[in-house]
């Protein structure tokens, strides 16, 4: 049974926070896919994913391409990425299914704290998925640093 993780991004910028946290679950051996809802957007990300260092390269590819069942990381807007992931990282208030929860060892929720609609989703996601038996914990970098704010 897995849990999901909300990130209320206020210091640090989507692309730096996801690459972080896909560095981590890379390194716990996890498929993942990063879920967006619009094309562009993961476009900007898959093109901010290949320019960071060089030390910390994350083999990423973008659905669509003939190789994704293949791929470690995939940018995708399909709630059923073909490259059987164990992790799911949504962005921009990706819906996610508490069945989905409970099928993966962990689903990521980055939301953009400075964005009053965003957070007001994310407050409609943790109820929706606590209330259906999920394990949950928020995160929080207001301090400066990531801390655990809370947990159901």
């Amino acid at each position: 049974m897995g849990a999901v993780y909300f990130y209320h991004l206020t210091r640090h910028p989507l692309e730096k926070t996801l690459s972080v946290l896909l560095n981590k679950a890379r390194q716990a051996g996890w498929r993942i896919a990063v879920r967006g809802t619009d094309p562009s957007r993961l476009d900007w990300l898959d093109e901010k994913l290949w320019l960071g260092p060089e030390e910390t390269f994350l083999p990423h590819g973008r659905a669509g391409g003939p190789h994704d069942a293949d791929q470690p990381i995939l940018l995708t807007s399909d709630q059923k990425a073909v490259n059987d992931p164990t992790c799911v990282m949504t962005v921009d208030g990706v819906d996610v299914d508490p069945g989905e929860v409970n099928k993966l060892e962990r689903v990521c929720v980055l939301f953009d704290g400075n964005d009053d609609a965003a957070v007001q989703k994310a407050r409609d996601q943790w109820k929706a998925l606590t209330e259906a038996g999920c394990s949950a914990q928020y995160w929080s970098e207001a301090s400066g640093r990531w801390e655990k704010k809370a947990e159901a």
